[in-house]
């Protein structure tokens, strides 16, 4: 790999795992931050020979076959890091997922426990029984925390084109579905970060309170640290939304810190962490944090910065970058300068081409590739578009994932593209690769060397042949008054009898307390400024208490299933606005 001078000459999670354990047996692998009890954070360390030796004796307890899924319930935390590990070092694939006590996915994690039909779970003591009435008897159940068990047999030695895990997709367009990740494609993913970020792994640390069953938290907080020997430094994502500063502490305690968060978190710090509170941080030694969400809002960006100024931050720090879990996760980031942010004509956006203007769009660099091909393609005629060309975002390199778990009809359509007009292994376009390419489904531009998300392929409103991206319109929505939720506004469309039609959902912080006609007074505001910035004319606009605009479960605003519940007419009375 050389990836540093002492990294493990291994292609596997599992050799990296027995390598430190040799090489850097007594140094902290892997730190707990555990606020559940103690305000201050409880600190659980174990050492990467601790580490190991948890791992194998988990894994001894597995009763599985090479191959065969093991689910990962485990709360965030030492014990999940050891339920991961433990699946892979026993030879199975792990599926990364959550405590069943987790509020509001219990759907979801339904959905997936019968799509990957695990042979074994591991948990926890303490969420065991939880774990128990989901599964009513269908697979066997290990406590990490309770096992005393030893293999009697050595585990199958990985390969590096063996499945190590299934990254389950969040699903904001459609039912999850798991991504097959090889050993080979997530190490090379790691190798991709290292050259984009700059990464010094001799000096860094990660800090993470990102769920470890979502992509971002998985390869941040577990993956990249075991890949390179760094220390992991991991918190609770419920211990960030208490209290924010919990995070930016960790980060000013550990020099060389890598992070990552989505654009709500940057809000939510920069709004949450109190002025007097913000001066006792040490953010100057931070190396960087990454912002994955996509598209990334600039003005969240600019609070941030100034609110964090005072503690040592600057923009330079900030690393914006785009992935999806199809790529592993990781697939372009920024230099290491501030954020580049860039205004487009909007008409002209809407249109496929990106030009600079003087109002109008603003977006956000998210850097370049590393390591991979990315193309900006016509999604109708598959043909690579210039530069400056709104297109759809296609990915290539060995950090693609195999497909999807059992679907090979979506496998083909999403993994299988290709250029047309190749009639070799490169097409005229650039060199590009014919293929296979892995279709992204976002809309993006290449301008000046550096990718900019333009939105999803399936989320854009399409009204009287006119394109409007929906990120775009609910900007504008959040901003007709403070009450207006930001980040909890869905724009998306609607079939009408002649036309389709725009519709507006917008979570509104006093909602209970509004009269009739203010909320049409509002909702008329809406309309208006709407028509104004984008000459759109939303067919609906409703106003609905907090929590009612739906959220995957990594927290973005899934359109499609708040269209539905719209058409339902589950937002009663406030239809037809």
């Amino acid at each position: 790999m050389n990836l540093t001078p002492e990294s493990p000459a291994s292609d596997t999670l599992t050799a990296c795992l027995r390598h430190w354990a040799t090489v850097k047996a007594d140094n902290p692998a892997l730190t707990f931050a555990d606020f559940s009890a103690d305000r201050d954070g409880r600190r659980r360390t174990l050492t990467w020979r601790e580490l190991a030796g948890r791992v194998d004796v988990t894994a001894g307890a597995l009763p599985v076959r090479p191959g065969d899924r093991v689910a990962v319930l485990c709360p965030q935390g030492v014990d999940y890091v050891v339920g991961f590990l433990a699946a892979l070092a026993a030879g199975a694939i792990a599926v990364p997922l959550f405590d069943p006590g987790l509020p509001g996915h219990a759907g979801r994690l339904t959905a997936v426990l019968a799509d990957c039909a695990p042979a074994a779970v591991v948990t926890t003591s303490a969420a065991r029984p939880a774990v128990e009435e989901l599964l009513a008897g269908s697979a066997e159940i290990v406590a990490v925390d309770r096992v005393d068990a030893a293999r009697t047999w050595p585990a199958p030695e990985a390969r590096s084109d063996d499945v190590a895990y299934l990254q389950y997709t969040s699903g904001s367009t459609r039912s999850p579905a798991g991504v097959v990740l090889t050993h080979a494609n997530v190490i090379a993913n790691v190798r991709q970060v290292t050259q984009g970020l700059g990464l010094d792994p001799r000096e860094a640390t990660t800090v993470s309170w990102l769920p470890l069953f979502h992509d971002m938290g998985l390869v941040l907080g577990l993956i990249t640290p075991l890949v390179l020997g760094l220390r992991s430094v991991l918190m609770d994502p419920l211990a960030f939304i208490e209290r924010p500063i919990r995070w930016l502490e960790l980060l000013g305690d550990r020099p060389g810190a890598w992070s990552a968060a989505p654009n709500f978190a940057f809000h939510y710090c920069a709004s949450r962490v109190r002025e007097a509170d913000r001066a006792r941080l040490r953010l100057g030694g931070v190396a960087g944090i990454i912002n994955g969400a996509e598209p990334i809002n600039p003005d969240v960006l600019d609070r941030f910065h100034t609110a964090f100024a005072v503690a040592g931050y600057r923009p330079r720090q900030t690393r914006p970058s785009y992935g999806l879990a199809e790529a592993t996760v990781f697939v372009t980031t920024a230099a290491d300068a501030a954020p580049r942010v860039t205004t487009f004509d909007r008409d002209a956006l809407g249109e496929g081409v990106a030009r600079e203007a003087g109002t109008g769009v603003r977006l956000v660099a998210c850097g370049a590739p590393a390591g991979q091909h990315v193309a900006l393609v016509d999604p109708d005629t598959a043909v690579a578009l210039p530069d400056e060309s709104v297109g759809e975002i296609w990915v290539h390199g060995p950090n693609v994932g195999d497909g999807y778990w059992q679907r090979p009809i979506d496998s083909t359509e999403t993994f299988g593209a290709r250029l047309t007009g190749d009639h070799s292994d490169h097409s005229d376009h650039n060199g590009l690769p014919a293929g296979p390419w892995l279709r992204t489904g976002d809309l993006g531009v290449r301008h000046d060397g550096e990718l900019y998300i333009a939105g999803r392929l399936k989320d854009l409103l399409i009204v009287d042949g006119r394109n409007h991206y929906p990120q775009d319109v609910e900007a504008t929505v959040a901003g007709a008054d403070p009450a207006i939720r930001p980040g909890s506004v869905a724009a998306f469309a609607v079939e009408g009898a002649d036309t389709e039609g725009a519709v507006v959902v917008a979570e509104h912080r006093g909602h209970a307390e509004l009269t009739e006609q203010s909320e049409r007074d509002l909702a008329a505001t809406v309309r208006r400024l709407v028509a104004d910035a984008h000459g759109l004319a939303l067919r609906d606009v409703v106003l609905v208490p907090q929590g009612q605009v739906p959220r995957t479960s990594s927290g973005k605003i899934a359109r499609s299933a708040c269209r539905d519940r719209y058409l339902a007419h589950e937002y009663g009375k406030a239809l037809a606005r």
